[in-house]
C-alpha cells in the first residue's frame, strides 16, 4: 500500500491541534469531505497518518460530493485505492436545484457551499458517523475573520470544533497549517489537485466571489508589510478579552 509522504511541520502542527481540541477519541468514525483540492487530500492524507500514530482506533471514510452534473471522480477512487483510503462518490442533485433557486448574475458560491456541507452532514447521519471532517485551514479562518468583520459587522472565525444542531461533531484538523503548506504537500508528491474549475457555480452566468479575494490580498499585504502578523493574528485567536469591546452582555459591571 502506498503511503503520503508528510512534512514534519505538517504532522507535529496536526497532532498539536488534534491533541488540544481532542478532535478524534476512540471508536471514533469520521466522514470527510473530499473534493479532490489541495485542502482535502491533505486532510485525508493526514488522517491516515493520525491512523497509524495514535493510541486509539478510529475509522474515516473519504466521500466525494457529486453535484449531479456528469462529472467524472473516476481518479480519486483510484487515489483512495491507491493509498487504503475507503472512498465513495455520493450522488446528489444539487445543480438541477440550483437551477431552480439560484437567478441569474448573482454571486452563489456560498450556495454550493451550504449544499454540499447539507449533503455531508446527510450522509454521515444515515450511515452512523458521529463526525465530520473538513479541510479548511489557518489562511481559511484569517480570511473569515477579517470578512465577517469587514462585511458583516461581526467577529467570527472558524473553530477546530463545534456541535450541530443534529449531534453531529465537525472537525478542522488542518486549522492552524498554512495554505501554502498544503499546496506544498500536493506538489512534492506529485498529486493533481483539482481547481475551481469542478465547482458548479462555474457553469452558471456568477460574479466572481470576489470577497474572499480581496480578504486573501489584504492579508497577504498585511503579512508583505509585518512579517510575523500571521504568527500574533493566530496568537489572538487564543487571547480573547471579550469584556473589553462594547457589547454590554459580556462587560465587567
Amino acid at each position: 500500500m502506498k503511503r503520503a509522504e508528510l512534512s514534519k511541520k505538517i504532522t507535529k502542527q496536526l497532532g498539536r491541534t488534534n491533541a488540544e481540541f481532542e478532535l478524534l477519541k476512540e471508536g471514533d468514525r469520521v466522514l470527510v469531505g473530499l473534493s479532490g483540492g489541495k485542502d482535502s487530500l491533505t486532510l485525508v492524507h493526514g488522517l491516515k497518518h493520525l491512523q497509524r500514530v495514535a493510541p486509539y482506533e478510529f475509522r474515516f471514510k473519504a466521500v466525494t460530493i457529486s453535484y449531479g452534473m456528469g462529472e467524472n471522480y473516476d481518479f480519486l477512487t483510484r487515489h483512495c485505492k491507491e493509498y487504503g483510503i475507503e472512498h465513495e462518490v455520493y450522488q446528489t442533485n444539487i445543480f438541477e436545484i440550483a437551477k431552480e433557486k439560484i437567478r441569474s448574475n448573482s454571486s452563489y458560491c456560498s450556495f454550493f457551499s451550504r449544499m454540499r456541507r447539507g449533503a455531508l452532514y446527510t450522509y454521515a447521519l444515515e450511515h452512523g458517523f458521529n463526525k465530520v471532517a473538513l479541510g479548511h485551514h489557518l489562511d481559511d479562518a484569517i480570511e473569515s475573520f477579517f470578512m465577517n468583520m469587514f462585511y458583516n459587522g461581526t467577529m467570527r472565525s472558524m473553530p477546530p470544533i463545534y456541535k450541530t444542531k443534529k449531534g453531529l461533531y465537525v472537525i478542522r484538523p488542518l486549522i492552524e497549517i498554512r495554505e501554502r503548506q498544503l499546496a506544498g504537500f500536493v506538489k512534492k508528491n506529485g498529486f493533481v489537485a483539482i481547481g475551481d474549475e469542478m465547482c458548479p457555480a462555474m457553469r452558471f452566468d456568477i460574479k466572481e466571489p470576489y470577497v474572499r479575494e480581496n480578504m486573501k490580498e489584504f492579508v497577504g499585504e498585511l503579512e508583505g508589510r509585518f512579517k510575523d502578523v500571521v504568527k500574533y493574528i493566530r496568537a489572538s485567536f487564543r487571547h480573547i478579552h471579550d469584556d473589553t469591546f462594547f457589547d454590554k452582555t459580556r462587560l465587567s459591571l
